[in-house]
């Protein structure tokens, strides 16, 4: 499944039992020529928090929309290997019907309808819902009590809204469909600082509490390894480690590639520019 960990490069990774999400192998084309992932695999547990690390251009949005069954919209397809959700294959399934099954993804950028109120957008996350207006109505007080700030901004336009409020709208109406696992993707891009603690506190406060699964796609990579239990590094469309949040937090490569780290402590943005060891991975 990969070809190196973060424990020791090489080393098979044992496959969680009964996984929410399972990627097999995928290869992922646009246009009938552009390869873009070349066996990508990963696993995410029920009632988990992984995270899809890489810089940009690694692939991690293109492992997400083949996920959630976006490609199509972008010329792109799945022409090798499998995903499973929830015990069944859906690679070849439509975005509604992910959505309806329990997986729906959060865009980067947050994509609300700027046209609409913060309400309104919430309840846009509900049309696949049929089990009446009182429930619905029951999930969206429970929205307005974790985003209490969106509560005070619901009959605003959301395309007058800051970014940190239309990325907990983007999210809240992600919970109002019911989800079993959310694929979030870039969740701190734009952001300020304080504000990306706060996305990511709700984000392990709705793991824990609610049970939803987290597949999250970040370039940043401190605050995700912060969270996550577990974490995928992706280069050119390649899985090139993976293990452990916590391992990975401590891995000499990913200190120095990722973190900016060094074993000396801090490097300076020109010593990250100039740096010129091979990662141990691509020996």
């Amino acid at each position: 499944m990969m070809k190196g960990s973060a424990m020791s490069p090489g080393a098979a990774v044992s496959p969680a039992p009964d996984p929410i999400l399972a990627v097999n192998n995928i290869e992922v084309i646009y246009d009938h020529v552009i390869l873009v992932l070349k066996g990508v695999s990963l696993e995410v547990p029920r009632g988990g928090i992984v995270a899809l690390l890489g810089a940009n251009g690694a692939g991690k949005t293109t492992t997400l929309k083949a996920i959630s069954s976006l490609l199509r919209a972008e010329r792109g397809d799945v022409t090798k290997g499998s995903i499973t959700f929830a015990g069944e294959r859906v690679d070849r399934l439509s975005p509604d019907d992910l959505v309806r099954r329990g997986c729906i993804q959060v865009l980067e950028g947050r994509h609300c309808f700027g046209h609409l109120t913060i309400e309104e957008n919430l309840l846009t996350g509900a049309y696949t819902r049929r089990d009446g207006n009182a429930a619905i109505r029951r999930d969206l007080e429970a929205v307005y009590e974790t985003f209490p700030r969106l509560r005070q901004r619901r009959s605003a336009m959301a395309g007058y809204t800051s970014g940190g409020e239309q990325q907990m709208c983007a999210i809240g109406r992600a919970i109002m469909s019911k989800p079993k696992m959310i694929l979030l993707d870039e969740p701190s891009m734009g952001l300020a600082p304080q504000i990306v603690e706060e996305i990511f506190e709700i984000v392990r406060d709705l793991n824990t509490k609610q049970g939803v699964s987290f597949l999250l796609a970040e370039q940043n990579t401190n605050m995700a390894l912060r969270y996550a239990t577990y974490g995928y590094i992706l280069e050119t469309g390649r899985v090139v480690m993976d293990g452990p949040a916590e391992s990975l937090r401590e891995n000499e490569d990913v200190k120095e590639f990722y973190l900016g780290v060094a074993e000396g402590g801090q490097r300076s943005f020109r010593n990250v520019k100039s740096y010129k060891r091979r990662k141990r991975w691509l020996a």
